[in-house]
């Protein structure tokens, strides 16, 4: 597995979270969470790869249970769009399906009201998709 630090983002329509692991892919952490509609998010997004340097770059892939892509998941093929305006460093989608409900479940066995804590579920909705995608990579 290639060292280098990667980064994850949960696009929402209204929030996108973000986690990033540590060189040696160890661990993922939450970051920060974005606004989808902020003006400039692009510019957010330029300070994220600069301070995180990643080497990878994945995006969760909202399916529908079945599968097959919906309308959130052409929004995050727009979000994937934007990024690669913004850097050369390769980006894969990762399927999401179960993220958000397992963040949301994790927090609330924490004791945390999940409404309350909608920023957080994103971040660690990231987290998730972070771990899975490097889960993927030590496979090959």
């Amino acid at each position: 597995m290639q060292r280098g630090r990667r980064i994850a983002f949960d696009f929402g329509d209204v929030r996108i979270g973000v986690a990033a692991c540590d060189a040696d892919a160890i661990l993922s952490s939450p970051l920060t969470t974005l606004k989808s509609s902020e003006k400039n998010l692009s510019k957010q997004l330029l300070e994220i790869f600069a301070e995180i340097e990643p080497i990878m770059i994945y995006v969760g892939r909202p399916a529908l249970l079945s599968g097959s892509d919906g309308v959130a998941s052409e929004k995050a093929f727009a979000f994937v769009d934007l990024l690669q305006t913004l850097t050369v460093t390769p980006i894969e989608m990762i399927d999401e399906r179960m993220s958000t409900i397992s963040a949301a479940r994790n927090l609330r066995d924490a004791g945390r009201n999940a409404k309350d804590s909608k920023d957080s579920i994103d971040m660690a909705s990231a987290v998730a998709i972070l771990d899975f995608a490097l889960e993927i990579e030590r496979r090959k």
